[in-house]
């Protein structure tokens, strides 16, 4: 998946920091059974400016979840990443 090429929509590039963009290619990165052709984000700001992320796929199953610290996102999002074979690109749940 990750020797490919790599693509956001507007959406993402409008909405999410690139720093979080990085971080979630990075989990993407780290997962470690097979990656499904499909990635999950739900990203939720929590209390002392945190954002919880939580990261899943299906086939195999797969779910980590982290914090860090908010660097911008004032409302729960979920984000797909998904892999075609030729290159990658993460969206915004509501631009599939």
């Amino acid at each position: 998946m990750l020797d490919k090429d790599r693509y956001s929509t507007r959406g993402v590039s409008k909405e999410i920091p690139f720093e979080i963009q990085l971080l979630l290619w990075s989990m993407i990165e780290d997962v470690t059974v097979k990656k499904d052709y499909l990635q999950v984000f739900e990203i939720e700001p929590v209390k002392d400016n945190l954002l919880k992320i939580e990261h899943r796929q299906e086939v195999p199953k797969y779910k980590k979840e982290i914090v860090v610290r908010n660097v911008g996102i004032n409302s729960k999002v979920k984000i797909f990443v998904i892999n075609d074979g030729e290159y990658s690109t993460m969206m915004l749940s509501e631009e599939y």
